[in-house]
């Protein structure tokens, strides 16, 4: 994606785009260029907004979690992160969505920030992982304007910062607040500091830290692609995604299931 591919999107009226209805998740019908182009207007208008990334994990997840549906469901934009999810997307009646990774759109938000000056925070994983981000990113993008990075303590759950921590985000004014807690953490961080943070955008990554600083290896684009990234994650973190992938994909598969058969017979 180019920057004037990003252009051509802004120049359009984005006022509103559609949502499509998923499994009872409002999963937004974009693609890269269309949701930076968004992304763009709500700086431009400082408008507050938060944006969630929705993989397969998220969908089903929302299934059961009312309090997490509504948090998914009151975002301005929900990104569709997996294949399955696109594809999911394409058979609800889209021609037009396509598959909108946090790591993706983060890189892709960050080229375009070289051109608008967009201010860039960090808050999520460890400082030295933030450290290898900062410098990998600085590499790729040299006119990108970082103005901060916090590595908080491990928490399991979100609960409210010290208001030392709202108040240091809030000095450097930052445009874009990337957080990388991991979902459903992450949702449930902004949920409860979207309105105690005067920046325009805030949008959750899940693990796009560890995957453009170069922690974690990320699966080549061609698996991405096929719907079986799920697969390369496992096989790098056996112990820590079995259950996620095992259990996850299978509700994942029953919940489309089950959607199908309801729509059929009404």
């Amino acid at each position: 994606m180019t920057v004037d591919t990003v252009q051509e999107h802004t120049n359009q009226n984005f006022q509103a785009h559609q949502s499509l209805d998923l499994l009872g998740v409002k999963v937004s019908d974009v693609n890269i260029p269309k949701a930076v182009a968004i992304i763009r207007q709500w700086i431009s208008s400082r408008h507050k907004t938060y944006v969630c990334v929705a993989p397969v994990a998220t969908l089903v997840d929302c299934q059961n979690d009312p309090d997490y549906r509504r948090i998914i469901n009151s975002a301005n934009m929900v990104t569709p992160d997996g294949m399955p999810v696109v594809w999911l997307g394409r058979a609800s009646g889209s021609k037009t969505i396509d598959r909108t990774y946090g790591p993706d759109l983060m890189l892709a938000a960050c080229q375009d920030g070289q051109q608008t000056g967009h201010r860039h925070f960090f808050y999520g994983s460890n400082a030295e992982t933030l450290d290898l981000l900062d410098t990998k990113l600085r590499m790729k993008f040299p006119a990108m304007n970082i103005v901060g990075k916090i590595s908080p303590d491990f928490k399991p759950r979100a609960v409210k910062e010290d208001p030392k921590v709202i108040n240091a985000i809030n000095q450097v004014r930052p445009d874009i607040l990337w957080v990388g807690l991991g979902s459903p953490k992450q949702d449930f961080w902004i949920d409860i500091h979207r309105p105690l943070l005067d920046v325009p955008v805030i949008v959750g990554v899940g693990a796009a830290f560890d995957f453009l600083s170069g922690v974690k290896p990320q699966a080549p684009v061609w698996i991405q692609r096929s719907g079986f990234e799920w697969l390369f994650r496992l096989c790098s973190e056996p112990r820590r995604l079995w259950k996620r992938y095992l259990f996850g994909n299978s509700a994942f598969i029953y919940y489309v299931c089950r959607s199908y058969f309801k729509k059929s017979r009404t």
